[in-house]
């Protein structure tokens, strides 16, 4: 090999960018203030993920850079967690709000349902008779038999059909009706 050549090949090697090869799986990734953020956990697509011993937080490659020998991000670890705490924070909070929104949806529903005359069916998907009355927090439902079944409100749902759904099955609510004698 000429030294033309040589000197060639040592330019695109030090042209190369580290950063293909830097952030592998258990390096330690430093902050601002040289104190160690935590370990690279994995890299791909242009993320690398650092567990930072609170978060797995996923960082942009492109944000760490080589310095002195030691891979760092411009912030600190207390930075880091404090964003990921708030992220956290922030999921959780939709997910509350998700989660609240979906009862009252469904609250609404059964109201909607939960009329004299409405047919009632079991978790099993049986016919259990026709709601009767409503009253202080139990649901009276009349079979075909002219029999009265009493069951607690917070035990009915609107189905995904939209009908007005028991959540138990058919031989379950008729052996409780035995039982008390009814």
């Amino acid at each position: 090999m000429n030294f033309a050549k040589f000197a060639l090949l040592a330019t695109a090697i030090a042209a190369t960018p580290i950063v293909a090869h830097a952030q592998d799986a258990g390096t330690t990734i430093y902050g601002n203030d040289d104190a160690p953020i935590g370990t690279v956990e994995s890299n791909a697509d242009g993320i690398v993920t650092v567990d930072t011993g609170a978060h797995k937080a996923p960082l942009p490659a492109n944000l760490l850079a080589n310095q002195e020998g030691k891979w760092t991000v411009n912030a600190t670890q207390a930075q880091i967690n404090g964003m990921m705490d708030a992220q956290v924070a922030e999921q959780a909070r939709l997910a509350a709000e998700a989660q609240a929104k979906a009862e009252a949806e469904a609250a609404a529903a059964l109201a909607a349902a939960l009329v004299v005359g409405a047919p009632v069916i079991t978790a099993d998907e049986q016919t259990l008779g026709l709601v009767d009355a409503v009253e202080g927090g139990n649901v009276i439902v009349k079979n075909d038999e002219a029999q009265l079944i009493t069951l607690p409100e917070n035990l009915m749902t609107v189905a995904p059909d939209g009908q007005l759904m028991a959540l138990a099955n058919f031989a379950d609510i008729m052996a409780a009706v035995e039982a008390v004698g009814g």
